[in-house]
């Protein structure tokens, strides 16, 4: 029986986004929505139980829009119950007990409620509240749209409730409880969609201060992550989840205001994603989900910000189940996240479906190859063959690199002690880069490690070298986990189209220990994750808990024989198979630049290993064929 990861299917540009399709969509929640509605209005999933306070505004919300696209005279009737159904029953004014956020009270400001009983889940009131503020602005979009959709007392009355969610969200609580950037993001956009509606004496405050809690409370608190200033998640500078819907906030945020900011911060975060996520869409890590990647709340920002840097982010995993609308336990509509179908269904302009050529520095990718790189330039995922390899774990460290040492005891060396060097280089089909860095081991030694990557398209070749290590060591080349099976990702526990100059093994820890993966299990790394994390599911930082992972099944690769003197090589090819023989030298060459470099040949490729420049540039140069 096959164990496939949950969430990550396919890649969300493969779903139809023409005008027909989207038409069929709203058709379809019309049907639902009518079928559903009760005699007081509401339009809620009777199987939900949190997420609530928002959902039926957010259905009528989809409502309207379906209305402006068909006319369908059943709809104005019962865009007016379900307003009046929110606008009655789902308005809250007094204070709900427990909640903690409070900076005043009783102020008898509107808000939306995560749990509808009074103290049982306040936690949730602050994203709530963001969502009904979302929902409320683009149903009087629409109506502002459409004279006689719902009458002016309506009208007023719904206008005043999001201008009273403004100032809940702004005034009587702390701003971002939850230190959620696409929370964070979604209210600015709120209130920039908001000002829009009020007379320009109350509408042109609450732009200034939405723009300013952008600046100051979000952008100023930007994590750095790989080279990029990110908005942060949940304590993290990036969330499988939740980075790409902040990057749909981001594109909203744009399209209503046109300043410039969300625009160059929408751009950083999509260049961000292009150089994580692998050619077939595959992620992995975030302090809140490392698995679950969302679906319909991303395709905004992806298509939008995609077009903008010229890159096929699309390619996305998303999650099928939720391709258009979020779903309820029972796989019916839910209104929770309408707001995010309604602006992509706004958003007309096409994908941009053409990989960035331009070298990336924490990504290799050409064709089926993808080499993502952390924060260290070590590989956190390399994805050949239609599999793609994590980063292995050995003595509680984890990467990609040498280890000296037995297995458990080994030193990994792949942390930098210093300046990281990256050069890349691209000629006739193949592409190449080159890392440089200083490591420490346990003997106190620094030793210069060289790792060249260089790919056809459909293999990537991988030459560590670095000062002589003595002893027992091995190339920890990372652990099998996941591989492309149709519109799935498959885990897997072996990686047979993989090749070495040195011995090769794939080794597995014992079975049985709580602090081990082993990939042959049925359990997902966000699960393990989680069960090492210092707080529960949902909330606690899977990434932190798998930190703590001790030992992973993984690829070990011997040293080469044929290593200059001085120097151990190590040397794998991923994507061929196995019986194609690796044939890779490494060879020391006098006369690069001003000093002695090395050469790495195969038989697709020579690659010349120059010596620094001034500035201490490595020197990187690729000739196709091994001669």
């Amino acid at each position: 029986m096959y164990v496939h990861l949950l969430h990550q299917r396919g890649p969300l540009h493969d779903l139809a986004d023409d005008p027909a399709a989207y038409d069929a969509v709203l058709a379809a929640v019309t049907e639902t929505a009518l079928a559903r509605l009760t005699p007081e209005g509401n339009l809620e999933n009777p199987a939900a139980g949190d997420d609530i306070g928002d959902t039926s505004l957010g259905i009528t919300s989809l409502l309207a829009l379906a209305w402006h696209r068909t006319k369908d005279p059943r709809l104005p009737e019962a865009v007016r119950r379900s307003l009046g159904f929110h606008l009655r029953e789902r308005v809250f004014t007094e204070d709900n007990p427990g909640y903690p956020n409070l900076t005043a009270r009783d102020t008898g400001l509107p808000y939306a409620r995560y749990v509808l009983a009074p103290g049982a889940h306040p936690i949730g009131d602050w994203p709530s509240t963001v969502w009904a503020l979302l929902q409320a602005v683009n149903v009087l979009d629409a109506v502002d749209a459409a004279d006689g959709l719902v009458d002016d007392g309506q009208y007023r009355e719904l206008l005043d409730v999001a201008h009273g969610y403004w100032r809940w969200l702004t005034e009587a609580t702390v701003f971002n409880p939850q230190d959620a950037a696409n929370q964070a993001i979604g209210c600015v956009v709120g209130g920039l969609m908001l000002a829009r509606h009020l007379p320009p004496e109350e509408g042109e405050p609450v732009r200034q201060r939405a723009l300013r809690l952008y600046l100051d409370e979000i952008r100023a608190r930007r994590v750095r992550d790989r080279g990029a200033a990110l908005p942060p998640e949940h304590g993290g500078a990036y969330d499988n989840n939740y980075g790409p819907i902040s990057l749909s906030f981001l594109a909203q945020a744009h399209r209503v205001s046109g300043e410039e900011v969300f625009a160059q911060d929408g751009d950083t975060l999509a260049r961000y994603i292009d150089a994580r996520v692998c050619g077939s869409g595959f992620d992995l890590g975030g302090p809140r989900y490392s698995e679950q990647h969302s679906a319909f709340e991303s395709v905004l920002g992806l298509r939008y910000f995609g077009r903008r840097i010229g890159a096929d982010i699309g390619r996305y995993a998303g999650d099928s189940r939720w391709g258009r609308h979020a779903v309820g336990a029972d796989g019916g509509v839910d209104g929770h996240f309408a707001f995010m179908l309604v602006w992509q269904i706004q958003d007309t302009p096409g994908w941009h479906r053409t990989p960035s050529t331009a070298p990336v520095c924490h990504q290799l990718r050409s064709g089926t190859v993808t080499v993502s790189f952390d924060d260290r330039m070590t590989p956190s995922v390399i994805e050949a063959g239609g599999t793609a390899l994590i980063a292995a774990a050995v003595n509680r460290q984890h990467g990609f690199g040498p280890v000296v040492g037995p297995a458990a005891d080994g030193f990994l060396l792949c942390r930098p002690m210093g300046a990281v060097r990256v050069a890349d280089h691209r000629v006739g089909g193949l592409a190449a880069k080159l890392v440089t860095k200083p490591v420490v081991g346990r003997d106190h030694v620094l030793r210069h490690v060289r790792s060249l990557y260089v790919t056809d398209g459909t293999r990537l070749w991988m030459t560590v070298i670095c000062e002589r290590l003595g002893g027992e060591r091995y190339l920890l080349a990372g652990m099998p986990y996941v591989a492309a099976d149709g519109d799935r990702f498959r885990r897997v526990a072996d990686f047979p189209l993989v090749a070495a100059v040195g011995e090769l093994r794939l080794t597995h820890p014992q079975r049985g220990c709580a602090d081990s993966f082993d990939a042959r299990g049925e359990l997902t790394q966000q699960e393990v994750a989680f069960g090492l994390a210092a707080d529960p599911r949902g909330y606690g930082d899977p990434d932190a808990g798998w930190r703590h992972v001790r030992a992973t099944s993984a690829l070990e690769v011997g040293v080469s024989a044929d290593s200059p003197v001085g120097l151990d090589v190590f040397a794998v090819r991923y994507g061929a198979v196995a019986a194609e023989p690796l044939g890779v030298v490494c060879e020391r060459v006098e006369g690069v630049g001003e000093g002695e470099g090395l050469v790495v040949r195969a038989g697709a490729f020579t690659a010349v290993l120059g010596v620094a420049d001034a500035r201490g540039e490595p020197g990187l140069t690729l000739t196709v064929g091994g001669s």
